[in-house]
């Protein structure tokens, strides 16, 4: 029976006509025959010259397997946005057609009929502010505020919002100066924006709406040193903060603390 032929490649076949070349070479050593080194040793020159042959055709087999890398072009750096910051409440509410101030008694326009009341906390004094002067609360909780230099104390810095960029004010030193400490700018929560204006308060805690009746309200005649203290309310045992008369105090105060305002 025939047995099977196995198939091999060429450069199998010159390493095995190579190797035993070098096999009949060593033998060849050994006869005393000189006739006999002859033939071996062009067998193995022969034989080494197709085993070169064969070691070439692999590195050229190998050279054209070589994965070519393409170049990597660089990326550029990506450009951090100014985060905005969403506006948890809106608490806004459109005016309604308001009558004229009533005089006499300090009452503001707004406060000629029952209105409704954001109730926050700063530095321990509850303050109400009537919702149609405000304009949207943000939260602090992982915000950074942005400072400004040369600016007045009571300016704590820059919040992008919706609306711009909001002017936060130190609420608790325009409203209790005398009593004022340095920590009670820890803790601040929260920012509410005042409708018309530019800037927010800056306060520790916001606790809930109500609606308040003028008529429970003790109202200050004669503002004296505090013009933004409309009045008390006994029952909730909270000031009632007027908005327009906080403003002048801050643009008056503004003047003041900067001397390039000032007028010659």
């Amino acid at each position: 029976m025939n047995r099977p032929v196995e198939l091999k490649t060429r450069p199998q076949l010159a390493l095995e006509s190579y190797l035993d070349a070098l096999l009949q070479d060593a033998t060849a050593e050994q006869l005393p025959e000189p006739i006999l080194l002859l033939e071996p040793v062009v067998e193995a020159e022969s034989t080494l010259d197709e085993f070169q042959l064969a070691v070439l055709e692999e590195q050229a087999r190998d050279a054209h397997l070589v994965p070519v890398v393409e170049p990597i072009e660089p990326i550029a750096p990506a450009v951090m946005a100014p985060v905005v910051v969403e506006p948890v409440v809106e608490v806004h509410l459109p005016p309604s057609i308001t009558p004229p101030p009533v005089t006499g008694d300090g009452r503001p326009a707004w406060a000629a009929e029952p209105f409704e009341c954001l109730l926050f906390d700063v530095a321990g004094l509850t303050l109400a502010v009537p919702l149609v002067c405000l304009g949207s609360i943000y939260s602090l909780e992982g915000q950074e505020l942005t400072p400004l230099f040369g600016q007045p104390e009571w300016f704590l810095g820059i919040l992008p919002s919706q609306a711009g960029n909001l002017k936060v004010l130190d609420t608790a030193r325009w409203v209790m100066p005398d009593r004022y400490r340095d920590d009670f700018r820890q803790g601040l929560q929260y920012v509410i924006s005042v409708q018309g204006y530019e800037w927010g308060l800056a306060v520790h805690q916001v606790s809930r709406s109500l609606r308040l009746d003028p008529n429970e309200i003790k109202w200050r005649s004669h503002r004296g040193q505090r013009p933004w203290l409309a009045g008390t309310v006994i029952e909730h045992m909270c000031a009632l903060l007027d908005v327009a008369e906080l403003a002048e105090l801050i643009a008056s105060g503004a003047v003041k603390a900067m001397p390039q305002n000032k007028r010659s």
